[in-house]
This record gives C-alpha cells, structure tokens and sequence, in this order.
C-alpha cells in the first residue's frame, strides 16, 4: 500500500482489501500470493508484510479459517470464509450499496 502520507486513506484502503478479501475467500480459497495479485488488478500494492498480518487478525477474529497444503515442496495457507464472515459480508454489501446510492449515484444526478 502507498498511502503512507495520509494514514486515514490507508485505513480506508486498508477497509477496501479485507472486503476484498472476504469476497474473494467467499468464492473459493484463496492464499497470499494469489490474492497480492487479485488486489493489484484492482490498484492496491501491497506486500506480505502488509497482507498476511491482515489476514492473520481477520482468522483470529473468526472472519476465516486457514488449512495448509504443500504446494511445489512449499507450505501454503489457504484462506476460506466462515459463517460469521458471510454475516459480515452481508452486512458490508448492504452498507456499501448504501454508501454508493448516497456519494455516487447522488452525485451523478447533479
């Protein structure tokens, strides 16, 4: 992430990555890398250092679950939603439409 001049911008993308990656963990399992990779077809760059910390708090809080698997003689961790991050997703999706009828759509009609 490059917004260390303004640390509120960097926790409102920082916001933006865990929907994301709740999103994305909703669909399939995902792991680092690839989801480093995800994010950045979507404008965010961010690092390991940056990432697995994230998603680490997001497992502890029961938002996902992880599994390892040896993958090319390497341990990979694999990411998955719970059902209490599914109620958090809802929720995110029902606030974000609204936010995005208000500041976007609102705009658009002026």
């Amino acid at each position: 992430m490059n917004d260390n001049a303004d640390p509120l911008l960097r926790d409102i993308h920082l916001a933006f990555i865990k929907m994301h990656i709740l999103y994305h963990a909703s669909k399939e399992k995902v792991f680092g890398v690839g989801l480093i990779e995800e994010l950045g077809r979507h404008g965010y760059r961010l690092g390991p250092g940056t990432l697995y910390p994230t998603l680490e708090k997001m497992k502890k809080a029961g938002l996902l679950t992880c599994t390892c698997r040896t993958v090319q003689h390497k341990q990979r961790k694999y990411y998955k939603i719970t059902a209490d991050g599914l109620k958090l997703l809802k929720e995110i999706r029902i606030k974000l439409k609204e936010l995005y009828d208000e500041v976007v759509e609102e705009n658009e009609k002026r």
